[in-house]
């Protein structure tokens, strides 16, 4: 599909993998919006890259929030056709930890957050992709999810950020075959360690033991670099129906 013109929403936007996405989308000829709840962040970069990029404060635990961003997305880029789900937490917490069991209420919280709250973004998203125009492949919209490497190697106290994360990549192949009679792609991204705004939290030393287990390159990914591949992705109709790893070959250990 190709970007310049099209009208992309960007859940989780504000910062990291997300504004990453933003910059390069706008840079490509996009209409975007930001979707985020740092309402600071996201007005600020909104304003930083001009008319062609908006925001709007949203919750994605909240269905309501969601239609309206995506109804904002609609009115301002005359339709949408893009969408990237980015917005995430996470939580380390062990099932038997020294304070006792895993609290359900966080471990709810995550699944809420990371995987019920992308697939209302995708099931809201795709409803209004379906009536868009069909590019010369047919395509009318590109759904591209974000899960994680701790979808497939989840380390000890990541139950609940796995679980979720799993969800996510589970859902991209039925997504795909559902939606692809309407022209719909699903994809997901599975970053491993990137430099993000809650990695930028820890010691410097703990920084450089992530960047050692990577094997190559031996560091931190760029949002830069997982905003690269989401512009392949929407650029390349053959991709589909499933998840990219983008970790520098990194398999996490149990810790």
């Amino acid at each position: 599909m190709k970007i310049q013109g099209r009208s992309a929403l960007v859940t989780g936007g504000a910062s990291g993998l997300g504004a990453a996405t933003v910059r390069m989308l706008a840079a490509a000829g996009a209409y975007v919006t930001i979707a985020d709840l740092n309402d600071q962040a996201g007005a600020a970069l909104a304003k930083e890259l001009g008319s062609s990029v908006d925001f709007i404060k949203t919750d994605v635990t909240q269905e309501k929030q969601i239609a309206d961003a995506i109804q904002q997305a609609v009115t301002g880029g005359n339709g949408l056709h893009i969408l990237v789900t980015t917005a995430g937490v996470g939580v380390a917490e062990k099932v038997l930890g020294k304070n006792g069991m895993h609290d359900l209420q966080k471990f709810a919280k995550v699944i809420q957050i990371n995987l019920i709250g992308t697939f209302d973004a995708a099931r809201q998203a795709a409803s209004l992709m379906a009536g868009n125009q069909p590019d010369e492949d047919g395509g009318r919209g590109v759904i591209i999810m974000t899960a994680s490497i701790a979808a497939f190697e989840g380390q000890i106290g990541q139950a609940a950020y796995s679980a979720s994360k799993g969800g996510v990549v589970a859902m991209t192949l039925p997504l795909a075959r559902e939606l692809a009679r309407q022209g719909i792609r699903v994809m997901t991204i599975a970053p491993g360690v990137f430099h993000t705004p809650l990695l930028g939290t820890l010691p410097e030393a703990a920084i450089q033991s992530l960047s050692q287990q990577i094997p190559f390159p031996s560091r931190l990914g760029h949002p830069e670099e997982y905003a690269r591949l989401a512009l392949h992705i929407i650029e390349n109709n053959m991709l589909n129906g499933t998840a990219i790893r983008i970790d520098g070959a990194m398999r996490m250990g149990a810790k």
